[in-house]
């Protein structure tokens, strides 16, 4: 097996690709470490890794894989964090992060923490980590933009900020009161410092310089102790034994109505991403926005605040939410591509249901009693307050177009005949049943 390197916001795929010939893989999380050493790759390179939401990959993986004798590097990022903590047990840390780490002059996690975009845009970085913003800053002031005070107090107002916050916009924002800022903010663009992704790479050929020497190992690697809590996650990644997850799930088994609808949906799930495969098709940064805003919407989380305790509450990272959001997306692709042919597979279930009689007597009498002559008489926003607020207890969606063809409708026009014709029915029949909920 050839080299592998974990890698996500840091540096892209074509970025490893110029440096060193590689498997890549997404940022480590616990587990994938002893995954691919199983494999005897030639070698591992640690860049990016998950901090939180998913459980950080393990000291002993690590160790294990170095045990097997792999060598295993790490610079930028997690793989500095993790190369400063076993640099003593062999591990090879490249670059100023790792030496700042193991020095001592940097401590904390969020010193090389981001926040990112999803796995199918290539984990975008969508903040600046603090490693840089000191680069950078310790650059401007080495160039004569910022003196020494504006550069402390720089670094201090942004070591005050959130991880996810760190963006150059608010940097610069919040040292526009000091002496130098606005001309820092105008040097920035061709200035700045990207201090993980420098130390990566030459991570990468200091990884491409080992494997074309193939020195023979002299590295006397520690046993790694087979704990409890070790052999459990060596079962679960060989024999992907139920964790707490499975837990839950026989939760829902409990409930064989909801375990059925959920299967089913999940089911679905799966089928669309073997279909996404085949077509080589995955969902853009604008559909999985377009997710979200409606996932927010229906959920009730309109502030980020309520949307971060959604997560936590119920066991996601930001990763694991955009995967949530891809499979959706992926789903109505799927029902989009064979709307023209759902009628009469949807029939068939209706009738297996024992609901489709019904049904049908109930079109064939709307069809008698709604004539083209009654039709459009009816104010269209009274129609569709009628129908959302008082059928379906819902408000009106803001996108039409969308919750037509989501509905196998062709636009808005098709939609507002149908539930006019509804509108039109109960109104002239007071017997006529409600709107179908």
């Amino acid at each position: 097996m050839t080299a592998v390197v974990f890698v996500g916001p840091t540096l892209t795929s074509d970025a490893v690709s110029e440096c060193l010939d590689a498997t890549i893989l997404p940022p480590v999380q616990q587990g994938d470490v002893y995954r691919v050493a199983r494999e005897n790759p030639s070698a591992i390179g640690i860049i990016d890794g998950f901090f939180e939401g998913v459980p950080s990959v393990w000291h002993k993986e690590i160790l294990w894989a170095m045990e097997q004798g792999i060598p295993v590097f790490g610079s930028a990022s997690m793989g500095a964090l993790r190369a400063a903590e076993l640099a003593d047990f062999g591990m090879i840390g490249v670059g100023r992060i790792f030496d700042d780490y193991q020095s001592g002059v940097l401590h904390d996690d969020d010193e090389v923490a981001v926040l990112h975009g999803p796995a199918e845009l290539g984990y975008p970085p969508l903040s600046e980590p603090m490693v840089s913003i000191r680069a950078t800053i310790e650059h401007a002031q080495a160039a004569g933009v910022l003196p020494s005070e504006t550069a402390a107090a720089a670094l201090q107002r942004a070591k005050g900020m959130h991880y996810h916050d760190r963006v150059w916009s608010n940097i610069t924002d919040a040292m526009k009161d000091l002496a130098g800022g606005a001309k820092f903010a105008e040097w920035l663009a061709k200035g700045k410092i990207d201090a993980k992704a420098q130390d990566a790479r030459a991570m990468l050929v200091r990884m491409s310089e080992h494997l074309a020497e193939a020195p023979a190992s002299t590295q006397v690697a520690v046993r790694t102790e087979p704990t409890l809590v070790w052999k459990g996650l060596r079962a679960r990644v060989d024999g992907n034994e139920p964790d707490s997850d499975r837990a839950v799930v026989d939760e829902v088994r409990l409930n064989p109505k909801l375990y059925a609808q959920l299967r089913e949906r999940a089911v679905l799930a799966l089928l669309s991403r073997e279909d996404a495969a085949r077509q080589d098709w995955e969902p853009d940064r604008d559909v999985l926005v377009r997710q979200m805003a409606d996932h927010r919407a229906d959920a009730g989380l309109s502030r980020r605040a309520d949307l971060m305790g959604w997560l936590k509450a119920n066991d996601l990272s930001p990763e694991g939410y955009e995967k949530m959001l891809a499979d959706e997306a992926r789903i109505d692709a799927a029902k989009a591509l064979r709307a023209g042919r759902l009628d009469a597979s949807l029939l068939s279930e209706l009738r297996r249901t024992g609901q489709y009689a019904k049904l049908r007597d109930r079109a064939a009498s709307k069809a008698t009693r709604v004539t083209p002559d009654g039709k459009g008489g009816a104010d269209r926003l009274r129609v569709l307050i009628w129908y959302f607020e008082t059928c379906l207890d819902q408000e009106v969606p803001d996108d039409l177009e969308s919750y037509a063809v989501s509905l196998g409708l062709t636009g808005r026009d098709a939609f507002y005949d149908l539930i006019e014709a509804e509108f039109l029915f109960c109104q002239r029949d007071v017997g006529a049943d409600e709107a179908p909920a």
